[in-house]
């Protein structure tokens, strides 16, 4: 579906900054999101009102075929957290053609996108504008002003520039630089090099701080609103949160299990509620086609099927220069397996150890998992019986040097018999009758960085048990650096309905039903 993105950066060239000052893109950690040829990685529910014309994302609305209700093109391969965007716009049309930016908007299903936008119009009177889309709090700051809003909603107003002349310096009909900032909830607006608005929204109720990029085209008479040039610069997350970036993989198994993308989703919704990480999730069969995905990531987490078929097989050298930098590394169930040599090797210094085939275990049993409470990873995290293809005999370092078991179980003399397909006895397996095993394992790396692995996560419906979904919360903010809570991460129970959202479409599909938790 998308083009080579290497291609795309070496045609994007340069993005203005500011008034006659021009700065090599990738000298400044800009990467283009528009390859000014298509529309790939872009969408609105009707495209009619789309086209690409003279290099730019183009809106366009005629008599002939008029826009009813505002059209909203939104950027489909990530979302934004902090972020600088560059970008060029052009409008022209009636007098009271509109058009604008979203920013860490929500998009409903019909497509109307809901959150920030830096507004655009050819008449003068809300180009420079920060506005509220459809949360009923409307216009935040107009041209030349800097607002303040206070957890309760209260503003404070102040001038900072003169409106007209702010104007002055916006050429209508022509092309524009609009360079928009957004840190928390701090958010900056400049056109061609002059700040036009500031806002910083403390208003916890309303504020956002994900969401998605959407350019718009408003509805009314007839309006061509032009989108080029487009540049995105993740920042590090301000207030000291984490950036977590959580991977689903293709679709895998029979329907209720390896439920990759309904996982990732239903632990990013938790996610969302702790206030000190931003989770980011993508759902591209394994590897993220957003090519800013991982500039401000503190953590990575991979859910998906390993060995062969694992995408860090693929992309050794992009996670091995994530890691130099102390970036985390969980791998979840089957992506703990390492099959290539390089791969084994990497995943014993990333995350301490691997599921080696011919090795390790893979048997369905019941765990009776003990929490190493000594971690914090454990914070909260209360035994429980839990039936899954929980993996043992991992592949750790030698003498498991640096490696911290989080979760073990002694797995059953049964359990121990039934290694690989067709089950088969390991001898080594056998002779460890009556250890303990590790099923979940924490390691703090020389590089700064930190690295966890976790075996369960088979079984779909598990994730309605508060023991597992509390340890790989938890985990996930240890591995990102961020803070665990004394008693963990306390996150609402699952519903079966939520249980039966986002199931990948398979053959023979099957309800998950609630397990009968004791």
């Amino acid at each position: 579906m998308l083009k080579s993105w290497l291609v795309v950066c070496v045609l994007a060239g340069v993005v203005a900054l500011g008034v006659g000052s021009v700065r090599a893109a990738d000298d400044e950690g800009f990467k283009p999101i528009f390859d000014g040829m298509s529309l790939d990685g872009w969408h609105c529910p009707d495209m009619s009102y789309w086209t690409v014309e003279d290099g730019a994302i183009t809106g366009k609305s005629t008599d002939a075929h008029p826009c009813k209700q505002n059209q909203f093109i939104v950027w489909e391969l990530g979302q934004l957290d902090d972020f600088e965007l560059h970008l060029k716009f052009r409008i022209s049309g009636a007098a009271s053609a509109n058009g604008g930016v979203q920013i860490r908007s929500a998009i409903h299903e019909d497509g109307h996108a809901e959150g920030y936008q830096a507004d655009i119009d050819l008449a003068g009177n809300w180009v420079g504008c920060l506005y509220d889309e459809h949360t009923g709090r409307k216009v935040l700051a107009t041209r030349g002003e800097k607002t303040v809003i206070s957890p309760d909603g209260t503003r404070k107003v102040t001038k900072i520039g003169d409106a007209a002349k702010l104007m002055s310096h916006i050429r209508p009909g022509e092309w524009n630089d609009y360079h928009i900032k957004a840190t928390g909830g701090h958010i900056t607006l400049r056109i061609n090099g002059y700040t036009t608005c500031e806002v910083v929204d403390d208003e916890t109720a309303s504020r956002d701080l994900k969401g998605k990029l959407a350019f718009q085209l408003h509805s009314g008479p007839a309006t061509t609103v032009q989108y080029k040039d487009v540049m995105l610069k993740r920042l590090p997350l301000s207030d000291g949160r984490k950036k977590l970036v959580l991977i689903a993989g293709a679709p895998s198994h029979p329907s209720g299990q390896h439920e990759f993308n309904a996982g990732i989703r239903l632990l990013t919704k938790r996610l969302d509620a702790v206030g000190s990480v931003i989770a980011q999730e993508y759902h591209d069969n394994g590897w993220p086609a957003d090519p800013t995905a991982f500039d401000n990531a503190d953590a990575v987490v991979m859910y998906m099927d390993g060995g062969k078929k694992h995408p860090a097989n693929d992309h050794l050298p992009e996670l091995g220069a994530l890691m130099d930098k102390g970036v985390g590394l969980m791998c979840m169930h089957y992506g703990v397996q390492a099959d290539p040599p390089d791969t084994r090797e990497a995943f014993a210094r990333w995350i301490g150890g691997y599921y080696e085939e011919g090795y390790s275990s893979n048997p369905h049993w019941d765990a009776a998992l003990k929490p190493n409470t000594a971690h914090p990873i454990c914070n909260g995290v209360k035994p429980a019986t839990i039936n899954d293809e929980w993996y043992f005999s991992i592949r750790f370092r030698e003498n498991m040097s640096g490696v911290t078991t989080v979760l073990e179980a002694k797995p059953s003399d049964e359990a121990r018999s039934k290694n690989g397909y067709p089950p088969k006895p390991y001898p080594h397996i056998i002779a460890a009758s009556g250890q303990s095993e590790t099923l979940m394992w924490a390691v703090e790396r020389k590089d700064g960085g930190r690295g966890v692995g976790f075996t369960g996560g088979h079984w779909h419906r598990n994730w309605a048990y508060d023991t597992q979904r509390r340890a790989v919360l938890n985990a996930m903010l240890w591995v990102a650096g961020a803070e665990v809570p004394p008693n963990g991460v306390e996150s609402a129970a699952v519903t079966e309905e939520e249980l039966n959202a986002n199931l990948d479409q398979k053959k023979n599909m099957v309800h998950q039903d609630l397990p009968a938790i004791k």
